[in-house]
Order: structure tokens, then C-alpha cells, then sequence
């Protein structure tokens, strides 16, 4: 016969099948490791048409600022040539180059802010502010070949391979559509003057640019519930592991039930210890035994030292009997003291002239 374990024949292994929802504990330990539900795709949708948007509303002062440097520099090219001979001209052509980088770093600037502004408040939307450096820690797994073809050959490389193609089918779509609509201008832009037909080029592109942006927007909606649903998946548990992790954040049960089976014991000994100071013991006569001590000069009300219920009860009225202390049946007030009296504390008020008839009917025994 050959041995064989169950367990491993489950659907995901040890453990059983993930049906739990993931508990706090473990979302707060992937929001540490890095791992959010997050689309990539509505980011770079959200930054595609912010930068079309902003090329819009800018195209002109940018294609203002294009022709002045353009204009500085065809204009200097003359004062490069007459200075070839010497040192002078590569100096003048040199200052020429920081001039024009300085110009294009203007133009795109305000582009680039703009793209990480808004890159930072997508992912703010979408995860929240909590950063991490552990996704940057090296880790020798990562270095794991089987782990990478686990990656590659995997229904999410599919997913995302599909994904790709169904945007690239789309974007194709969409501009084809776009440009069959300006064909007419595009056949006539050789016809008319050149600043006009950059201007036409620039309007026809960049509303290309916006559509194209827009259908993205949807497609990376699709993806980001579709990345919160496989990360709500993904993160699922076992019930073997809810009640690991159970255990290890509240502790062992059984631990617990005898740690505080233990604290009951070691209450409940002292208590009985307390029991012969007591003047009287008050009974309901068979469930309930409340032992009550009070002492005038030392005590502004009677204290209840010891109480119990049932079999706790008969050993108090057991241990009364053996240290001679007077055991009075009253069934309301030994079931008033036991429900609402702590031991080791003071009896309320309202059962001050209760519990006065009772001491005074003991003490009245002990003088006789």
C-alpha cells in the first residue's frame, strides 16, 4: 500500500480551497510588500489626455516660441561661418545649443509637471498615500527561472497579452476613423500655404490625440475593476489560514481558556482564603452562597469576601460550617448579592437595611 496525503490533491494545494475574504491584517501586510489593486492602463489614459488637453490650449505660444528659436538660430549660423577659423566660432556655436536647450526645456516643462501631477493624483485615487520601499529591496526569488516561465505562461501574461491587442485594434479603429473624415484636407494640404497646412496637421493630431485618450480612459476603467476584482481574488484565504492567523494575533484559544481557567483558580482560592474573616454567610439555601464581613471601625459598609454558585456555593456553606461562621437562608437577598456585588467590594445602598437585619440577627446569636 502506498501512503498519500489528501491534502495535496486540493484545489489550491494546503490548506483547501481560498473562499475566505482576506482580513485586515493580510491587505495591510500586501499594502506593505507593494501589492494594490492598481491599473496601470487609466494612469497613462489619465496622462495621454492631459497631454493632448495641454498641447491644445498651448500649441500656440509653443509654436511661437519654435519659430523664434528657430529664427535666432538660422540667424547666427552666418557669425558660425565667418569665425570657422578659430576657436571663436565653436564658442558662438556652443552658446547657440544652451540656447535652444533652454528654449525646448521652457516649452516642455510645463508638459512634463504637468504629466507627473497628474500620474500622482491617479495613483492617490487609486491607492491612496502610503509608500513603500520593500518592491525595491532585491529579492533572490526574482532571480528564480521557474518562477519567470511561472509568469510568462500564466492566465494573467494571457489577460494582459489580449489586453494589448484589443487596445492596438482600438487606437487603430479610432485614428482610422478619425483620418477618413479629414481626407479631404489631408488631399489638399499641398495646395495651400505651409504655416496653414502645419496648423491643419496640428488641429487634425492633436484631436486624434484627445479620441484616442478617451477610448483609453474606458479601456483602462475596464482594467482597473478588473484589477481590483483579481486582487480581491488573489488575496483570498483558506479558513486554515483565517484561523492561523487567528491565532497568532489573539493567541491560542485553548492557551487562552486555560490561561484564564488558571486566573479563575488562583481568584477563587484567594477568595476562599478571605472566607474566614467573614461575619455571616447568606443562602438561597441550595444555588447561591454570598459571604459577607463587616467590620465598623474599619469599613464604611459590609464587603462581600466570597460568593459562588451551585457546587462553588456548598463548599462556601461547607468551609462556613468548618470555621464555625453563621449561615442565615435569605433567598432574595443572597440572590440580589450575588448578581450585583463583586467580591471584594462594598454593598450598595438600597441593600444597606437588608443586610443590617441579617448582622444583627447574627450578633444577636453570638451575645446570646
Amino acid at each position: 500500500m502506498i501512503k498519500y496525503n489528501l491534502q495535496y490533491f486540493a484545489k489550491d494545494g494546503q490548506g483547501g480551497e481560498k473562499t475566505e475574504p482576506a482580513t485586515a491584517k493580510k491587505l495591510t501586510d500586501a499594502r506593505k510588500e507593494g501589492q494594490v489593486a492598481k491599473s496601470k492602463e487609466i494612469n497613462n489614459a489619465f496622462c495621454l489626455l492631459g497631454l493632448f488637453i495641454v498641447l491644445k490650449v498651448s500649441i500656440g505660444s509653443l509654436g511661437t516660441k519654435f519659430l523664434e528659436s528657430f529664427s535666432q538660430v538660422y540667424n547666427k549660423i552666418p557669425t558660425v561661418v565667418g569665425y570657422q577659423e578659430n576657436s571663436l566660432g565653436i564658442h558662438v556655436f556652443s552658446q547657440i545649443i544652451n540656447n535652444v536647450l533652454v528654449i525646448i526645456l521652457q516649452m516642455l516643462a510645463p508638459i512634463f509637471i504637468i504629466g507627473v501631477i497628474i500620474s500622482i493624483v491617479t495613483d492617490l485615487i487609486q491607492v491612496r498615500w502610503k509608500p513603500t520601499t520593500k518592491p525595491l529591496q532585491p529579492k533572490l526569488s526574482k532571480f528564480n527561472p521557474i518562477s519567470g516561465l511561472k509568469k510568462i505562461i500564466s492566465a494573467r501574461s494571457i489577460f494582459e497579452l489580449v489586453k494589448s491587442i484589443l487596445k492596438i485594434i482600438i487606437i487603430c479603429y479610432v485614428a482610422f476613423s478619425t483620418l477618413k473624415d479629414k481626407r479631404e484636407i489631408i488631399f489638399r494640404l499641398y495646395d495651400i500655404p505651409l504655416n496653414l497646412a502645419i496648423s491643419y496637421i496640428g488641429d487634425i493630431i492633436i484631436n486624434l490625440g484627445i479620441k484616442i485618450s478617451s477610448v483609453y480612459m474606458i479601456v483602462g476603467a475596464i482594467d482597473y475593476f478588473y484589477q481590483k476584482h483579481k486582487f480581491s481574488e488573489d488575496m483570498k484565504m483558506t479558513k486554515q489560514e483565517v484561523k492561523d492567523e487567528y491565532k497568532n494575533a489573539e493567541g491560542n484559544p485553548e492557551i487562552k481558556g486555560k490561561i484564564r481557567s488558571k486566573m479563575h483558580e488562583a481568584s477563587r482560592r484567594r477568595m476562599m482564603q478571605s472566607l474566614p474573616n467573614a461575619d455571616v454567610v447568606i443562602t438561597n439555601p441550595t444555588h447561591f452562597a454570598v459571604a459577607i464581613q463587616y467590620d465598623a471601625e474599619k469599613l464604611k459598609a459590609p464587603v462581600v469576601v466570597a460568593k459562588g454558585e451551585d457546587y462553588l456555593a456548598q463548599k462556601i456553606k461547607d468551609s462556613a460550617k468548618e470555621y464555625h461562621i453563621e449561615i442565615v437562608e435569605n433567598k432574595p437577598l443572597a440572590r440580589m448579592l450575588y448578581y450585583n456585588v463583586d467580591v471584594g467590594t462594598e454593598i450598595p445602598p438600597e441593600l444597606y437595611q437588608a443586610v443590617a437585619e441579617v448582622l444583627a440577627y447574627v450578633y444577636s446569636l453570638k451575645n446570646s
